[in-house]
């Protein structure tokens, strides 16, 4: 057999080298290709961030990583070479968990978001000098920004504070949407706000964009169909999405992070749950939740995804795989056909939360609780690709999310994530007590992290952490 693939390639190669296949048939063979799945080891280990890095990014040609971390900086990264090209210090106030380059900008214009609830710009002059300026505010955290598919301009955030924001550079605003709402509700339990993780647009339809936070539901939105009033009427979307089991779960559960393939596929993952794949968007709206059209497809599960905001992610050129980091520490590779695992390897001492693939070729970057960035490529090593505890792995996940047992945090970011749950459980009560001022800008719905941790969290009185060390979240 290993012969076999050998030869198998080499003919690849051969063949396009001699002109008989072109290059998109050799990439899809290759990319695409299990083997090389399972021999993704470590390349590189990017470091010089002073706390947990939260994003990573790919630039549009690949050859440059843009990271943002829990310091509050913003590092540009050569790393085929393995060094950093140069910083600056974002002007935020708290953990970066975003960071974006516009395209067709030559790397000069990086968009950020925090946990202050700003989002901000980042302008990289040629002398080297960059200028930093606040784009827009929400109340809460900002988890994630999705950029216009191909534009240098436009992009959107969304926030716990459940409102999705439109951004345009050459503008000197940014502009409310609309506030995210459950449409499911009665005179004993009213609608009310849904704080949002995640933002992600379809790159095939890219009037199309999905969002998922505080509750069970996936909801895909128009913009063309957008008034561009923040007003309650607005937030009606043209799908829905959620697996029947969870429906009406009572906010036991909420999604940490989306990704569309690219074929329209809509990929989500849940808090302590699993990873589903989802039907295209459909050819008609719909005007709120529709039971009749939800429906799951694919389920992928093995990891645990209990402690942070984890995204989630495709890879290969037709999206072959599907990608999730997990409480354990591992990365977690299946292929998006069968939902089988292909590849489980250690990508933290403590938790993958971010993972992102190149442009172009089979390499991933990876970040978590560590302080540094993760190059991943298909090197020659007789590393396997499924340990011999792989099943001890899984079934201490699923039994920590069938148990929903307290997870176990390292000492370095227990102290954090005490600060971190007394803010939320303070908000929390503030919520439940004013949830009849459903449109209230002031009512913060970070309510994500659930019982991590024993302790009382009222002796901590330092709620602005210390951005040189890990939070989770």
């Amino acid at each position: 057999m290993k012969n076999f693939h050998k030869h198998y390639f080499s003919n690849i190669i051969i063949n396009r080298e001699l002109g008989f296949s072109n290059p998109n048939s050799f990439t899809h063979h290759f990319y695409a290709s299990q083997v090389l799945a399972k021999k993704l080891n470590l390349y590189a280990k990017l470091e010089g961030h002073e706390g947990c890095v939260n994003a990573v990014e790919f630039n549009s040609t690949g050859d440059v990583i843009v990271s943002g971390s829990d310091d509050k900086q913003v590092m540009f990264w050569n790393w085929e070479s393995k060094t950093k090209l140069f910083d600056y210090h974002s002007g935020h106030e708290d953990n970066i968990f975003q960071t974006k380059i516009m395209p067709f900008t030559d790397d000069s214009r990086i968009v950020t978001s925090a946990g202050d609830g700003q989002v901000r710009l980042g302008l990289v002059h040629e002398d080297g000098r960059v200028n930093t300026s606040m784009l827009g505010k929400h109340h809460g955290s900002v988890y994630k920004l999705a950029v216009e598919p191909g534009s240098p301009h436009i992009f959107y955030s969304c926030g716990v504070d459940g409102y999705i924001q439109h951004f345009d550079l050459r503008s000197s605003s940014a502009t409310k949407l609309f506030c995210c709402f459950s449409s499911i509700g009665n005179k004993k339990q009213p609608s009310r706000k849904v704080g949002l993780n995640s933002i992600v647009i379809d790159s095939r339809i890219p009037y199309y964009f999905a969002v998922g936070g505080l509750d069970e539901y996936a909801r895909v939105y128009d913009i063309r169909k957008c008034q561009w009033a923040a007003s309650r009427d607005s937030d009606q979307p043209v799908n829905t999405f959620c697996p029947n089991h969870l429906i009406g779960s009572n906010n036991n559960v909420h999604i940490t992070g989306l990704a569309y393939s690219k074929s329209s596929e809509l990929l989500v993952s849940y808090s302590d749950e699993l990873i589903y794949l989802f039907d295209k968007n459909p050819p008609s709206s719909a005007a709120s939740e529709d039971l009749k059209n939800l429906k799951e497809t694919q389920v992928y599960s093995g990891h645990r995804n209990a402690k942070t905001i984890k995204g989630v992610n495709f890879f290969g050129p037709n999206d072959e795989y599907v990608l999730s980091g997990s409480d354990c520490g591992h990365i977690f590779i299946w292929k998006k056909k069968d939902a089988k695992l292909v590849r489980l390897m250690v990508g933290d001492q403590h938790v993958v939360n971010q993972l992102e693939t190149h442009p172009h070729i089979p390499f991933l970057a990876t970040c978590g609780i560590e302080k540094n960035v993760k190059i991943w490529a298909p090197l020659g090593s007789d590393t396997p690709a499924l340990p011999s505890n792989v099943n001890e792995i899984i079934e201490a996940n699923r039994q920590g999310r069938e148990d929903r047992t307290r997870v176990t945090l390292s000492p370095d970011v227990i102290m954090h994530v005490l600060r971190l749950q007394r803010r939320q459980t303070l908000a929390y009560t503030e919520r439940r007590h004013d949830r009849a001022d459903i449109v209230s800008d002031d009512e913060d719905e970070e309510v994500y992290l659930l019982g991590l941790v024993d302790g009382d969290i009222s002796s901590e009185e330092d709620s602005s952490g210390n951005s040189r060390d890990c939070n989770i979240s």
